[in-house]
């Protein structure tokens, strides 16, 4: 048997074919291409590392050397198949949070954004000019090269001369400069503005260094001179100021470089506070006030949003589960069709129909009753309209559910109730909803906790306003806990990130109490 082998094992038998050409080809393909890969995951963890993010760094070895191992290796044949679902979960899901939560412990800000290390480097790095050393300058070409000329501001005659140059931009150049006299002056005009700004980046990057070692750096279009440093560092980590001997240090608590008379330095850093966000949100009078108004509108608007939504929808459902009425089917449809428009283009359309002074529903109210209501200036009104708004795009969820429900109640308890001489509202309290409530409950748990998320319905609609007034930061009456968070870390409240996260990390806790709470009763609603 030479193209096959064949084997018995007990009554039964296997034929083992020879590999294909495929087959060969990718066994001999697959360490080389294993080895490429590994090397492409080591230099991006080595990238990353060069960048100074070393847990980042730490955690992308981690994460390629378990899925070499997973693919390459025999031990790892088991997890093949849900590599990828852990990977993923772990990247998508897992870290956000943990990085969520970790930024919710600092001062992260628009004001706080760079790290200490980088904030001392930054204001190292700041020189001012030797002003009574500045010399001008003017370029002149060489050949192919070109050469620079010093002189005093007053003086025509040039001091110093510099070897050619080709001025490509890259790497920073040192070069030496030579006194000027009539043997090394180049000839020819002065290269104009726009050439200047031409070779502005290479220029930028040249060291002139003169006979005495004196330096010269790129300080315009038209000038060179020597700088000193505006800070001088310290081994315990302050910076002295060289013009008036100032001392800086660096205060964690606020995240600035700060002196003993309580002066501060911008940029500041980002430093770890603890709790003091979580802190604020129940210490601080300012931020209280509002934000537990906030908080206490977001469970209002989730709640009624279910209340009002799950009482239409099943009115409507047990309406339409009634065989005798005619045109059901046209019924259905109908109001089915909020449901099938895009929620956003809903939504749009209602800002127009409540505009105060040219939408269509203040034009019927203003015709029947005479009146104008200021819908998105009025907050009672504005929180109404929000709640008008979602029942009217959530109430269909509600009623396609109860259709289906009832379908699954025995139609003999109806006969014996009526039987018995029980009226429809009897049926109803009796039997239809008893019957429906316990398996729709871990349904409406669920459109609770999606409208406790609803950030879309308050953005296109209200944008959370109207504000509240004197408030230390921007909030609006109608904004829901994702809004407010949305506007303290990326609109007008300075961008607030560490703030953000913190409540952030809140609504998580409270989505995660909801989503045990809709476990626990769909394990009931299935005994």
């Amino acid at each position: 048997m030479n193209a096959a082998t064949s084997s018995s094992l007990g009554q039964g038998s296997y034929t083992t074919l020879p590999p294909t050409p495929a087959e060969k080809l990718a066994r001999w393909l697959r360490w080389p291409a294993a080895i490429v890969a590994m090397l492409a995951a080591l230099y991006l963890v080595f990238v990353v590392y060069a960048t100074g993010q070393a847990a980042w760094a730490a955690g992308l070895l981690v994460l390629f050397t378990a899925g070499f191992y997973v693919y390459l290796s025999r031990g790892g044949f088991a997890w093949r198949y849900l590599f990828p679902g852990v990977a993923g979960m772990l990247v998508f899901i897992a870290f956000p949070l943990v990085y969520t939560a970790q930024i919710g412990f600092t001062n992260y800000s628009s004001t706080h954004l760079l790290s200490e290390a980088r904030v001392r480097e930054y204001l190292l790095d700041q020189h001012d000019a030797v002003e009574d050393q500045v010399l001008a300058y003017s370029l002149h070409a060489s050949g192919a090269e070109y050469r620079l000329v010093l002189r005093a501001e007053r003086e025509t005659a040039p001091r110093w001369v510099s070897p050619p140059l080709a001025l490509r931009a890259g790497k920073p150049l040192r070069v030496e400069a030579a006194p000027a006299d009539a043997a090394t002056a180049p000839g020819g005009a002065a290269l104009g503005l726009p050439e200047l700004i031409q070779h502005r980046e290479a220029l930028s990057r040249l060291v002139l260094v003169l006979p005495d070692k004196t330096e010269l750096h790129y300080l315009g279009l038209r000038e060179f001179g020597p700088i000193k440093p505006q800070w001088t560092a310290h081994d315990d980590g302050s910076l002295t100021r060289t013009t008036d001997g100032a001392v800086f240090k660096p205060n964690r608590e606020t995240g600035f470089f700060q002196s003993a008379g309580g002066e501060t330095l911008q940029p500041g850093f980002k430093a770890f506070i603890g709790v003091g966000n979580y802190a604020r949100m129940l210490l601080d009078d300012e931020f209280r006030g509002p934000f537990l108004s906030i908080f206490s509108w977001t469970v209002v608007f989730s709640a009624l949003t279910v209340v009002f939504s799950t009482a239409i929808g099943m009115l409507f459902a047990v309406m339409l589960n009634w065989e005798g009425m005619r045109f059901r089917t046209t019924y259905r449809t109908l109001l089915f069709l909020p449901y099938a428009v895009p929620g956003f283009i809903s939504i749009l359309v209602f800002k127009g129909l409540f505009n105060q002074n040219f939408g269509e529903i203040n034009a019927i109210l203003d015709a029947l009753f005479g009146v104008k209501p200021a819908w998105f200036a009025d907050p009672l009104l504005a929180k109404a309209m929000l709640l008008i708004v979602n029942v009217w795009l959530g109430y269909p969820y509600v009623m396609i559910l109860c259709s289906g429900l009832l379908k699954a109640i025995p139609a003999d308890l109806y006969e014996a109730s009526a039987l018995a001489g029980a009226s429809p509202a009897t049926n109803f309290l009796r039997i239809t909803a008893p019957l429906i409530i316990k398996p729709l409950a871990p349904l409406l748990v669920s459109a609770f906790a999606f409208n406790f998320n609803n950030f879309v319905l308050i953005a296109l609609l209200t944008d959370g306003r109207p504000d509240f007034l004197s408030t230390k930061l921007p909030a609006g009456q109608t904004d829901i806990l994702v809004s407010y968070t949305y506007r303290i870390a990326f609109r007008d409240s300075g961008s607030d990130f560490g703030l953000a996260a913190a409540i952030s990390t809140l609504i998580f806790f409270l989505v995660a109490a909801l989503s045990l709470i809709n476990l626990r009763l769909s394990a009931k609603a299935q005994r």
